[in-house]
């Protein structure tokens, strides 16, 4: 199938709609629509109310972006954004797509800082600096963002001064609590945030096609029960925790259990957990 014999802005819809959907894409109407506004440089809605003049240089980039989608490249990486706590991010295959479950442990960080701010907040795996730059949008909070990737902060820093959030937000090279930039060692913080890597190897192969074989690995990789990166943090908190700070983090399905036993083993007693639209606890909020 291709759109080559489309002339209108519904024939190419239409092709696209049926070349996804034969590539079992989830909403190839959505994706279709959505490509084409970014193919022409349009809002969705204006694709839909008419008047789209389609040539030739129209019919190829669009045909390029279908063909991508139909390898199940994620439509974020396509359009270059995605939008997170109503904020607009960059983003590209060197960070993980920020996903609606993950704005819960931005609603949990806001009540939390509003009774003790200002704070200062770690967020530990920025990628695309979502969680931080959603917190310092709407707290009174210093935060310092950190990522073992150096291709992921660079994405984080372009939308951290896209957002005006430069005197806010400071930007680390670290592997969890380690520094790797040459910068001094991380202190301690009033909260800490994450939205680690926490898929089991033996989950990795049966990720969707858009995660397992686009976004990067070690955003997803949790070592071999996915928890690794919990005992990490847990064991870093005395030194890195202020008195009577407080740890945010998401978890995956059915992980709230061994999680909470992890940070119970490092003494901190009060957990409470949050759950997604779909009923799986997606977040604990840890204190001691």
């Amino acid at each position: 199938m291709t759109l080559d014999g489309a002339s209108t802005p519904r024939e190419l819809l239409d092709g696209a709609v049926r070349i996804l959907a034969a590539a079992a894409v989830a909403e190839p109407r959505l994706d279709a629509e959505l490509l084409l506004a970014h193919a022409s440089g349009r809002t969705r809605a204006a694709i839909l109310s008419g008047g789209l003049e389609v040539d030739g240089a129209l019919r190829a980039r669009f045909a390029a972006l279908i063909a991508r989608r139909a390898r199940r490249e994620p439509l974020a990486y396509l359009t270059g954004e995605r939008e997170f706590y109503s904020l607009a991010l960059e983003v590209t295959p060197a960070v993980l797509i920020p996903r609606p479950e993950t704005e819960l442990v931005v609603e949990r960080a806001l009540v939390w800082l509003a009774r003790r701010a200002p704070g200062r907040v770690l967020d530990l795996g920025t990628g695309s600096g979502a969680i931080a730059i959603a917190i310092a949008a709407h707290a009174e909070a210093a935060v310092v963002a950190t990522d073992v990737s150096a291709e992921a902060l660079t994405v984080a820093r372009r939308n951290v001064v896209r957002h005006g959030l430069q005197e806010r937000i400071a930007l680390r090279r670290a592997d969890v609590f380690t520094a790797l930039d040459g910068g001094p060692p991380l202190e301690r913080f009033d909260l800490i945030v994450s939205n680690p890597p926490y898929i089991s190897e033996r989950e990795l192969p049966r990720l969707q096609p858009e995660i397992r074989c686009y976004e990067p690995r070690q955003a997803l990789a949790g070592g071999d029960d996915g928890l690794k990166f919990y005992r990490l943090l847990a064991a870093g908190l005395r030194d890195h925790s202020s008195a009577g700070g407080c740890v945010i983090v998401e978890i995956g399905a059915g992980q709230a259990a061994a999680a909470a036993e992890l940070f119970q083993e490092e003494g901190w007693r009060a957990i409470e957990s949050a759950r997604d639209l779909s009923g799986i606890i997606r977040v604990l909020v840890v204190t001691r």
